[in-house]
């Protein structure tokens, strides 16, 4: 039970042997809910993308192949992750399309209305607040510009709640719950696509 702990306990950091291990992990495991999150965004033509908690670069990779035209900047406060993120998409690196930086949701280090479009997959179970963590992504937005929350888990299901025990500082928010967090944080509108069947959730907020 000890070594699962220590184990699953990188998925809010990924650190050393184990956190490289996650974060490969992640991105097999976490591949449906993303594309499913994706599909959301099929009427959209941003030019500048910011991926906030990277993982393992698998979802920044496939917002580079859906929008050719965008550049993406990838984020996560792990080391181990941002040096899996550029391994993933070292070509877009050297081309221009990608830069990856470490830092924290909670104090983003970009300018104000720098993105058309924010990502936030499996993600925002560890957000600081988390309505100063959005608050921070509706500064760094453009308006008009759309923050994307996808999350495999939605707050209902009672088979998720080991995790609570097993996973130091996870919050699994509901629908409602995230809904508040992001109009305290400014967002006007948004809409929420609750998926009951397979417990997930997709949010787009709109600035």
């Amino acid at each position: 039970m000890r070594l699962i702990k220590k184990y699953f306990g990188n998925t809010r950091k990924p650190d050393g042997v184990l956190g490289k291990l996650m974060v490969s992990g992640m991105n097999k495991a976490h591949a449906a809910v993303s594309d499913w999150g994706m599909e959301h965004l099929s009427s959209i033509h941003p030019t500048e993308i910011v991926e906030l908690g990277c993982g393992g670069g698998r979802n920044a990779a496939q917002l580079l192949s859906r929008f050719p035209k965008a550049k993406l900047t990838a984020l996560d406060y792990s080391e181990v992750s941002v040096e899996k993120t550029m391994r993933i998409n070292w070509g877009n690196i050297q081309n221009g399309r990608c830069r990856v930086l470490q830092g924290d949701v909670s104090a983003l280090p970009f300018a104000e209305s720098s993105f058309d479009l924010a990502t936030a997959f499996e993600t925002v179970y560890f957000w600081p607040g988390p309505t100063e963590s959005f608050r921070e992504v509706w500064r760094v937005l453009r308006p008009g510009g759309i923050f994307l929350i996808v999350n495999e888990s939605d707050g209902t299901n009672k088979d998720d709640e080991k995790w609570l025990g097993i996973i130091d500082g996870l919050h699994i928010f509901n629908k409602a719950q995230l809904s508040a967090f992001l109009k305290d944080a400014g967002f006007p509108k948004m809409t929420v696509d609750h998926d009951k069947s397979k417990h997930r959730l997709c949010i787009i907020a709109v600035k």
